[in-house]
């Protein structure tokens, strides 16, 4: 900004990676290079031809009130510039001297070949120049004649570093103070000096004149003639109190230059303001009502501040219209916070706007996604927005429709509402059949599975399925295989893991109990895990047996008898001492030979159900999905899976396993430590079936203390 000239700037830009310096009398809507001077300092004709060489200006204004910066204007002395820059193709750091322009911008004379602080003296009336220099000066330089002359005047005896000098302005004794030091090493030095003897006398009518502005010999700027009033150069006399700058500013008549393009229009190479690409003029105030008017732009508007008249004005000032109902068209919808995500209970703000259309009289009609909906009899009444509350979590497709008499237009989005997941469960059978399929599902609390995304790695191996909530997968290699699934909800993971022991065959039997045991089922996790050791416990007095107990009542239970993998006898031995285990326990269950204390005074009997159906080779899809089974170490398998929280009961020699399930599926004991004093038992032992029965009648219950 040039001080005192209203819409005069100056400026560098950035063009095919060159800078250079441009200026406009019409706040930006034209621009031009500046003319380099003819002459240099010592009178020789400078080569500078427009536009492959212009005069480039550093424009660093001064943030330091002790200095002048790169260039300086002051609106008390209006057309004079002063700035430091250089001659060529384009800004550099190279050959810079002092340039100064006393006609605003238009003729540029070279002052000095070197840096110089400039400030004003006497409201423009003088000059002055301080070298920038690192070493210590003593002499500073006055121009009254806008820089065409300077003599030269010591301020100090002794050569001062200049830090800076502060001209006071408006005071009757006019002083500037220098501050610096003496050397590196001294103290700070400030150094008054009153310049009022430099002038002569107070200026009289005679010493002024009048300058015209223009734009290179064009007296209108800014839809102006001004003229202004100035000291004539050489002149030491010093101005009155109430000197007054401008003289007279007479309107010109509007001519294109004085219009700039309006919002949404861009300049053409042929000088035209034509619309944007991203600009539809066809587009009506969405506070524009029928029977209303409305500015209906031209493309145009006049500089702001610009004071033309007449001309071309009517030609290109903006045109009222009536207001017509018009079809919506160009209707948006977003949240107020730009997001398409919210969280679960939170209020969601709706934005409805519309582009064209009669706001006044176009209904509005939104549609949340969630089986509620509102309704509005015309847009203005949306201007706050529109709140809504998700009361369950999902994605949720909100439409908005904007409907009157001559058409509709609508448009949708889709939001996500997400909770945060507190706990994520595996449901997957602890003991499945080779090459057959097996189902593994994640459950997820709160249950939101729209929102969450899913992550699977199976069978030992780094194979990732994404984004489904159960898989169904067929293991092809016998023995522990690792399930993990996690689970992600925002930026929260949550993860379970289970492992599934993968065999080619085995035997289960379905176990009751009498009612009484009912009574005391609290249907938690640790009480299904004790009774089902107990139960073990009962049958055969080894720890390798274990017992499921299903959740619920009435309270039941399966026991799985998988063979015994050290064997050598082949698959056919195998099953055939299968065979020969469940006929024995059988017998045993259905002899009412199985009982346990629950405690002291309640003996729970405990019953064989039904044998499954399942072949020992081809166990059935149910096997295969049966929910949580693990294997055992050395002969037998069980597991428990639980649900709710924990809860603990001591048991000798049992470690109690707990997983929590928020369904209600089949639930196996968990693995049991070994114990050196208890037998360990093996097929080869079940030579017959005669003989296996008395072994585990020898080892019953009954008549040992209960636990």
């Amino acid at each position: 900004l040039v001080a005192g000239i209203k819409g005069m700037f100056i400026a560098n830009r950035k063009l095919d990676s060159q800078v250079k310096t441009y200026i406009t009398y019409n706040k930006g809507r034209d621009w031009r290079l500046l003319q380099a001077p003819a002459l240099d300092l010592a009178g020789n004709e400078i080569h500078c031809v427009l536009p492959f060489c212009s005069l480039h200006l550093h424009l660093q204004m001064s943030e330091n009130p002790y200095t002048s910066g790169s260039i300086s204007s002051k609106s008390s002395a209006p057309g004079i510039i002063v700035a430091t820059g250089n001659i060529g193709s384009e800004l550099s750091y190279n050959n810079v001297g002092m340039y100064i322009s006393s006609d605003a911008g238009n003729n540029w004379r070279q002052i000095f070949e070197e840096e110089y602080s400039i400030w004003f003296l006497d409201k423009g009336g003088a000059l002055l120049a301080v070298k920038q220099a690192t070493v210590p000066i003593r002499h500073l330089w006055i121009s009254f004649d806008e820089g065409k002359q300077w003599s030269r005047h010591s301020f100090s005896l002794v050569p001062l570093f200049v830090d800076g000098v502060l001209v006071e302005p408006g005071a009757e004794s006019q002083i500037m103070t220098f501050f610096g030091h003496f050397s590196h090493h001294s103290e700070w030095q400030l150094i008054k000096i009153d310049y009022k003897s430099i002038f002569t006398r107070r200026c009289t009518e005679g010493d002024y004149q009048t300058w015209h502005l223009h734009n290179q010999g064009e007296p209108c700027v800014m839809g102006e003639k001004q003229i202004y009033m100035k000291r004539r150069p050489g002149n030491h006399c010093m101005l009155e109190k109430d000197y007054s700058r401008i003289l007279s500013a007479e309107p010109c008549i509007c001519r294109a230059s004085d219009f700039e393009c309006d919002y949404g229009y861009e300049r053409r190479s042929d000088g035209k303001c034509l619309p944007a690409f991203w600009f539809n003029p066809a587009s009506v105030s969405r506070s524009c009502s029928y029977g209303r008017n409305y500015l209906n732009s031209t493309g145009y508007r006049k500089v702001v501040s610009n004071n033309c008249t007449k001309g071309v004005k009517e030609i290109y000032t903006a045109k009222k219209q009536q207001c017509q109902v018009r079809a919506p068209k160009g209707l948006q919808l977003l949240t107020s916070e730009g997001k398409m995500t919210a969280t679960l209970g939170t209020n969601v703000t709706f934005l409805v706007h519309l582009e064209e259309g009669d706001s006044m009289r176009t209904n509005i009609q939104l549609d949340f996604g969630d089986g509620t909906a509102v309704s509005y009899s015309n847009l203005t009444w949306t201007k706050d927005g529109i709140k809504h509350v998700y009361k369950s979590a999902g994605i949720f497709r909100v439409t908005a429709l904007a409907e009157n008499s001559l058409g509709f237009d609508s448009t949708s989005l889709y939001l996500h509402i997400t909770c945060a997941v507190e706990h994520v469960h595996l449901l997957a059978p602890f003991v499945a059949i080779k090459n057959k399929e097996v189902n593994l599902t994640a459950v997820v609390w709160p249950s939101n599975p729209r929102t969450v995304t899913y992550f699977w790695w199976l069978s030992n191996s780094t194979e990732l399925y994404l984004s489904v909530k159960f898989i169904s997968y067929t293991f092809t290699v016998e023995g522990m295989n690792i399930v993990t699934v996690q689970v992600s909800s925002g930026n929260n993971i949550l993860q379970d893991t289970k492992a599934i022991a993968v065999q080619e065959f085995f035997k289960s039997l379905l176990l009751s109990f009498s009612p009484n045991l009912d009574e005391y089922n609290p249907n938690i996790p640790e009480w299904r895990q004790d009774v089902g050791r107990i139960i073990k416990k009962a049958l055969l007095q080894v720890k390798q047996l274990l017992v499921a107990v299903f959740p619920g009542v009435p309270t039941a239970a399966e026991l799985f008898i998988l063979p015994n993998k050290n064997q050598s006898e082949g698959r056919k031995k195998s099953e055939e001492d299968l065979e020969h285990i469940s006929a024995v326990l059988i017998s045993a269950l259905n002899q009412n030979l199985v009982e346990f204390e629950l405690k002291p005074g309640i003996r729970v009997i405990v019953y064989i159900t039904q044998l499954t159906l399942a072949p020992l080779v081809d166990s059935s899809p149910r096997h295969s999905s049966s929910a949580m089974l693990m294997l055992l170490s050395v002969v037998f398998l069980g597991l428990a899976v639980f649900l709710i929280y924990k809860f603990k009961r001591k048991i000798p020699w049992i470690n109690i396993y707990a997983e929590v399930n928020h369904e209600k599926e089949q639930e196996m004991i968990g693995s049991v430590s070994q114990s050196e004093s208890t037998p360990k038992i093996t097929l080869s032992e079940f030579s017959t079936p005669k003989e296996l029965k008395e072994k585990e009648l020898d080892a019953r219950v009954k008549g040992k203390p209960s636990m």
